[in-house]
């Protein structure tokens, strides 16, 4: 798309000088920062106040090592994003106040950062020759932490340049040194980093997130004209690898929580693009560049809730910058209302650890703005993203008021997949009745061999059946077949065969699964199938976040339970159910994971529904009432 529409010469003559790129107010542009809204000028000092006198915490070698030995990410991580969400608190601090009081530990933090030998964090550097244990500093491997932390450094330089400069004139030449060493000059000079999707056919999130740092950097640093204008053409070609693979629906694989890291950084690296060239370098009117930012609006539940599958989290804050300039460059109201939403929500103190700086600046100096619209968020009647195979409907548009069912076909090769083709998540008024667990804190067991022991992943901890004992398995060919969408006034249906998710030894002749919401009355899904014999348990799981009371034979009340964090409380439903066909278990999940507990506190509950002298083939009809 990019590299068709402009080639190396046009990007050249495109391009605004380095000395015209003033995408935001530097600190001495007080107007600017003065500009910011109250509360937020404020918080923005109380959080580097917070941060003084902190120290830097040490990344000692033998903790990049502990990785390779032990798995676990977090005892590097913690102490690598402590690093940097510390020098983001005081950069923004020292720019709303600019008294001076911050700088000696931004210039700490700045020589803390270039003295770190790799960027790169310990659990991404199996792509190195060398493989995992300590980074080989002659041959960087540009992964998404790197490109965060070159962004946040780049970013600290533009707004505070003339004042690091007072501290010493060493320090921005050293920044840009080692921004170029580890970051800008490989990406110039090699083409073999599997994510930009040169030397492989599948990519990730991580193209735009990476790459939207890439022309952040480049742009910001560079003052070669010629320099400048090759970074973004190859920048240009590594985001056309990641466009022309994307689902042509605008869906989200990864789910809403990485969509700002998958369609929301894809509008950073257009929007830096189109802002150095004044508008000229423009892809915005292109139906999937749009229909790739309509998706995010068109996923929301209620409130912070949104549909989540894969490692995506049901609990989303999305960045009102992001989602309002996406809007408004589109030219997509709902965006735009969806972004004004956001951004009367937005607390710089609840902003995720790897939002360093760069989004964050969009929003500051948008907020305003996006503030004055003063919209509600769109809360789409139907939607169903036929690639990706998601629908999506409730009761009315504009209103979580009553039922919201969300259903998805697919395959078990998505991004970040769980097994979970069929899954369905129902919400009752806003408030979760069925749902997704999401995923626990990463280890290297989670994208390694063995990701499908965890039990997040597994079919049977999903609104799915177990068949002749046995789950989903993973795979682009286990996957939905023969999937029918269809909406009108009165209810919304999705019908598809999970038959393929299973492997052949469950022996599934056909598993139709239909899920339907009559409009204001119920949510009912029926399962009809045929097997080549019965060899094992047939069984029912369905995960809430309620807590099931048996009332009679046939009736399980899903009650209210208060135990969701932040004084969030689950829906309320009654589920329909044939007590001749089967026996009852309620089994508790116990919940102690910290990326985890914040969406569903202590404990999730699975209802097992065991089929009882099962015929080889037969329908179940499951039914959510109020």
């Amino acid at each position: 798309m990019l590299t068709q529409k402009y080639s190396k010469d046009d990007v050249r003559a495109l391009l605004s000088p380095r000395s015209e790129w003033h995408p935001f107010p530097t600190a001495r542009d007080r107007e600017g920062w003065d500009a910011l809204p109250d509360d937020i000028h404020r918080k923005l000092i109380q959080r580097g106040e917070g941060d003084l006198g902190t120290g830097w915490p040490a990344l000692p070698a033998t903790l990049l090592l502990d990785f390779a030995r032990t798995g676990n990410r977090e005892p590097y991580e913690q102490p690598y994003l402590a690093r940097r969400t510390k020098l983001r608190n005081l950069v923004t601090a020292e720019c709303a106040e600019h008294r001076g009081r911050f700088m000696d530990e931004i210039v700490d933090g700045v020589w803390a950062l270039c003295e770190e030998s790799s960027w790169t964090v310990p659990a991404h550097l199996g792509w190195q020759e060398t493989g995992f244990g300590l980074p080989d500093t002659s041959a960087p491997y540009v992964d998404l932490f790197m490109g965060e932390s070159a962004a946040l450094l780049a970013w600290t330089l533009y707004l505070l340049e003339a004042e690091l400069d007072e501290v010493s004139t060493l320090l921005a030449p050293r920044i840009r040194r080692e921004i170029r060493r580890q970051f800008l000059t490989p990406l110039l000079e090699r083409d073999d980093f599997v994510w930009t999707g040169f030397h492989r056919d599948k990519v990730n999130n991580w193209n735009p997130w990476i790459t939207s740092n890439w022309l952040a950097a480049a742009l910001t640093v560079e003052d070669d004209p010629d320099l400048r204008a090759r970074h973004v053409a190859r920048a240009m070609a590594t985001l056309d690898n990641f466009i022309d693979r994307y689902p042509r629906d605008g869906g989200c694989d990864e789910g809403p929580m990485y969509w700002g890291q998958a369609g929301g950084a894809l509008y950073a690296c257009l929007d830096w693009m189109f802002r150095a060239s004044n508008g000229n370098i423009s892809v915005f009117d292109d139906p999937l560049v749009r229909d790739i930012g309509a998706y995010i609006a068109r996923m929301q539940i209620s409130d912070r809730y949104f549909v989540n599958f894969a490692d995506s989290s049901a609990l989303c804050t999305p960045d009102p910058g992001i989602i309002y300039g996406y809007g408004l460059r589109t030219k997509n109201p709902d965006l735009m209302d969806l972004g004004s939403w956001s951004g009367r929500k937005w607390d710089p103190e609840r902003t995720p650890a790897m939002s360093f700086l760069g989004r964050q600046l969009g929003t500051l100096f948008s907020l305003s703005e996006i503030r004055e619209r003063d919209a509600a968020p769109p809360l789409p009647r139907d939607v169903f993203l036929d690639c990706i195979q998601v629908a999506v409907a409730r009761d009315a548009r504009g209103s979580a008021h009553g039922f919201f069912m969300a259903a998805k076909g697919g395959h078990n090769d998505e991004s970040h997949n769980h097994n979970d083709v069929g899954n369905v998540v129902v919400y009752l008024d806003g408030k979760p009745v069925i749902v997704d667990p999401g995923v626990e804190t990463y280890t290297a067991k989670t994208f390694g061999p063995n990701r499908y022991d965890i039990w997040t992943m597994q079919s049977a901890y999903h609104t799915l059946p177990t068949v002749n004992g046995y789950l989903q398995e993973a795979g682009a060919h286990h996957a939905a077949k023969n999937v029918r969408y269809e909406a009108d006034d009165t209810r919304a249906r999705l019908q598809l065969d999970l038959a393929g998710a299973y492997p052949e030894k469950a022996g599934i002749k056909e598993w139709i699964r239909e899920a339907t919401l009559e409009r204001g009355v119920e949510v009912v899904l029926t399962d009809t199938y045929a097997l080549d014999a019965i060899t094992g348990p047939l069984e029912m799981n369905v995960i809430t976040p309620c807590t099931p009371v048996e009332e009679k034979p046939g009736l399980l009340r899903l009650e209210e339970s208060d135990h969701l964090p932040e004084g969030r409380v689950s829906g309320a439903a009654r589920l329909h159910y044939h007590p001749d066909v089967f026996d009852l278990h309620i089994d508790p999940i116990p919940l102690d994971d910290p990326k985890i507990t914040p969406a569903w506190g202590g404990a999730l509950t699975r209802v097992r529904f065991t089929a009882r002298d099962p015929a080889p083939a037969g329908t179940w009809t499951f039914r959510l009432t109020r």
